[in-house]
């Protein structure tokens, strides 16, 4: 979903996934660069210590067959459906879970989870009603009408809210099919006042609806080796955790109604006319947009409602959900694209009425083509026949099919902001197609794996678009204002779904702003993608975890993102890096080195300092036999000298010299004696480790870059110093000069005044040959001192 900031942003953080555990708090090297560990769930069959899935996974698939009426004088939406479920678990399930969703939009059967509410500074009539206790029933939400087995016969289920359980008449057992059947009906809601992201728009102006119909049949929960049922409520925030399967629907809608889906159309000869129809072929080879319905047609149909019906039928192959549109007020048009990795032959498309018409004719098809190649290019080649923008005021995405916003004046101007950000949802939306469509994460639980993941694609598609695109979400600097906010206004992006503040900026853009950090300046990016590419072709088609993704990263990378993924996931610490003092020395190179000499006393006897209950019972012990007592050729001079068999002379006193350094050579001293030292002290102010990136600039205007990795800071993660050698002189040391880190504060990111030397460094030339034996070692050894050799 596209993040709006109509959304509004609730809920207390109760609770994160796992406890930033610390090993060491205290200690100046206490956690940052320890390995996630625990914090981890186990590796087991299922899922593998690599991140990829293991020998042993499975996961359930849900069939559809479904019939639809759209009422549009009712604003009604009638539905039986057929629902195959095939049980690849390892378990007996002894009921079945699905999802009631528009039950959110009902007044007394939706989740329940309520929201603190406080007086407002303004608002409207609409808004300003008398609360009602108890609720009274709003007319909305699903009202089952028949819960069958495939022979008709009745099944028990309880509704609980935004669930429902049907209690199965037998054990489904592994490898297993249940067939069942419901009829439902529900009041379609306008989603422009009632929100939510499906429902009905009305066009006050041409009296016409464009209907978004999404979460509108009763869906399989997730069963999975991972949580079991996931049917945590819905609440209209975490989004969606669904099955795979194969679809076929019927819509039955007023027969001026232009219908898209989730899917391929399998009777345009009988919906279409035939102008329309010819287009429709003439677009399957198509590199540019044609118009199958055309602007003229639909104006046309706006003006006459008919009374008449048709019945369109799509048919969708291996995807996790179900979404459709229907409105007399679409103009339609539509390309071929192919996708190189698969040579896979696609139908771009847009749904859109005549209010969006000079954006989505120009823009919107052509958007939808570049997303489903960029994102081909860095994650697995698109697999569907079908891929589609509409136009409908939101934002929302489902397999195939999206919904989007970006319309234009009533002259048909419009703005630079709509447009950009028209082509930003659709990439956006479209990009879902691929996480979690594709790539199918639990969304009610880890809004960041879809929507941080799909962001960050999002990011590189815009960059594809146009390189002067204004991306909000991405690059670096744009996380900065949340990341300095007060911690107490924060949480990690570790959170669940319902209980994240900032919405937004954690589920959005700090994941996406933290992998473009690893894509840009920690691995590279042929590192990056080749790793994130992994991760999507191991976990496309199937339902990744958290620790899959991680591991995934770290196992093809060969990088060990522990200490990222723990600081930027886990965490809340902001970056904040700061240099805080430069010190500059000169060498010395006329000193003369002097001989050193070492004075050794030897070695005692290595004895133990004390005899612990092991050795003395050990000893007493008749019936153990030491190895040395018994094989004479093991007693050698220490052994005898532990006993005290042998004597030494231990006041004695030896001297050795060392003698390795020489004073540099005249010859040598040009080259050396222009040569600075500059150490360079840094301190870790916002707590979250990153790479030292800087910029040296010269006295004579040159300029180098160095960066060190984020592990300079594994042995002192508050203060570390860095020493530089430089043959010209300093004018000043900018840390982070493209700004590639998120540091919070850069004013204490740049050294403009470099000191003159103040103190300086000795510099010897080595003496060729070899070094001083013994210094090492540190005393003169016993055997060598009594003359012995054993």
């Amino acid at each position: 979903m596209k993040f709006k900031s109509i959304i509004l942003s609730f809920f207390i953080p109760l609770g994160i996934y796992a406890q930033d555990i610390q090993n060491n708090p205290k200690s100046n090297h206490g956690n940052k660069f320890e390995q996630l560990g625990t914090i981890l769930p186990t590796p087991n069959v299922y899922r593998t210590a690599s991140g990829a899935p293991g020998q042993g996974y499975w996961q359930n698939r849900a069939d559809y067959q479904i019939d639809a009426y759209l009422d549009e004088d009712k604003r009604n939406l009638k539905g039986s459906e057929t629902v195959t479920y095939y049980n690849n678990s390892p378990d007996d399930l002894e009921y079945l879970w699905l999802q009631l969703d528009e039950n959110e939009q009902s007044s007394v059967k939706n989740a329940g989870y309520d929201s603190e509410s406080k007086i407002p500074r303004q608002t409207t009539t609409e808004h300003l009603k008398t609360s009602e206790l108890p609720a009274n029933d709003n007319g909305y939400g699903v009202n089952l009408e028949k819960v069958t087995d495939a022979s008709g016969n009745p099944l028990k289920y309880i509704v609980n809210k935004t669930m429902m359980r049907i209690d199965l008449p037998k054990i489904l057992k592994k490898g297993e099919k249940f067939v069942f059947k419901i009829n439902w009906n529900y009041n379609i809601p306008n989603r422009i006042v009632m929100g939510g992201r499906g429902g009905y728009e009305n066009f006050a102006e041409d009296g016409n609806d464009l209907y978004t119909i999404t979460q509108w049949f009763p869906r399989m929960c997730v069963y999975s080796d991972f949580k079991g049922w996931q049917n945590n409520q819905f609440t209209g925030r975490g989004e969606f955790a669904l099955v795979f399967g194969n679809y076929k629907v019927t819509m039955n809608v007023p027969a001026d109604h232009i219908v898209a889906s989730t899917g391929v159309g399998k009777n345009y000869d009988q919906v279409l006319s035939s102008a329309q129809l010819a287009r429709w072929k003439q677009a399957q080879s198509s590199s540019e947009p044609i118009e199958i319905v055309t602007l003229d047609e639909a104006k046309k149909a706006e003006k006459n409602k008919s009374k008449q019906r048709k019945t369109w039928v799509f048919e969708a192959e291996n995807v996790r959900d179900f979404a459709w549109t229907s409105s007399r007020k679409f103009v339609w048009d539509a390309m071929k694209v192919v996708i190189p990795e698969n040579n896979n032959q696609v139908m771009a498309m847009s749904l859109y009425p005549k209010e969006a018409y000079n954006l989505y004719r120009k823009f919107s098809t052509r958007a939808v083509a570049h997303t489903i190649k960029t994102y081909s290019e860095f994650t697995v080649p698109y697999p569907y026949p079908v891929a589609q923008s509409i136009e409908a005021a939101n934002g929302m995405e489902y397999p195939m099919i999206c919904f989007n916003y970006g319309r234009t004046e009533k002259d048909g101007t419009y703005s630079e902001g709509i447009k950009n950000g028209m082509i930003g949802v659709i990439i956006h939306e479209v990009g879902h197609n691929f996480f979690p469509m594709i790539i199918n994460s639990d969304e009610r639980q880890w809004s960041w794996m879809d929507e941080g993941l799909n962001t960050f694609v999002e990011y590189l598609t815009e960059e594809k678009w146009d390189n002067k695109f204004p991306s909000r979400r991405g690059p670096a600097h744009t996380i900065v204002d949340y990341m300095k906010l007060p911690k107490d206004q924060l949480e990690p992006i570790m959170t669940n779904s319902e209980n994240i503040i900032q919405f937004g900026p954690n589920a959005y853009s700090k994941p996406a702003t933290g992998l473009n950090i690893l894509r840009e300046t920690i691995m590279g990016r042929e590192l990056f993608d080749k790793a994130f590419k992994t991760y999507a072709k191991r976990w496309a088609f199937k339902h990744p975890e958290p620790a899959d993704f991680f591991r995934t990263m770290n196992d093809a990378s060969a990088e060990n993102l522990d200490w990222f993924w723990r600081g930027w996931f886990y965490g809340i610490d902001p970056v904040d890096i700061s240099i805080d003092k430069v010190t500059v020395a000169s060498p010395n190179l006329d000193i003369e080195p002097k001989t050193r000499e070492i004075s050794y006393t030897v070695d005692q006897p290595q004895q133990n300092d004390f005899e612990d209950i092991s050795k003395i019972r050990n000893k007493n012990d008749k019936n153990i036999q030491f190895y040395t007592d018994k094989d004479k050729e093991t007693q050698d001079f220490y052994w005898r000298y532990n006993r005290g068999m042998e004597k030494v002379d231990d006041a004695k006193k030896y001297t050795l010299k060392v003698d390795n350094l020489e004073k540099i050579p005249a010859s040598e001293k040009s080259k050396l004696q222009n040569i600075y030292a500059y150490q360079i002290d840094f301190s870790n102010k916002g707590g979250l480790v990153m790479p030292i990136i800087l910029e040296f600039t010269f006295e004579d205007g040159t300029k180098l870059n160095d960066k060190s990795s984020a592990q300079i800071w594994r042995k002192n993660e508050q203060n570390i110093s860095k020493t530089y050698y430089f043959d010209k002189k300093l004018k000043s040391i900018q840390l982070d000069p493209m700004r590639e880190t998120a540091d919070i504060d850069t004013s204490n990111n740049f050294w403009g005044e470099i000191p003159e030397p103040t103190s300086k460094f000795e510099v010897f030339k080595q003496k060729k040959g070899e070094a001083a034996r013994g210094a090492a070692q540190g005393k003169v050894n016993p055997m060598q001192a009594a003359g012995k050799k054993n």
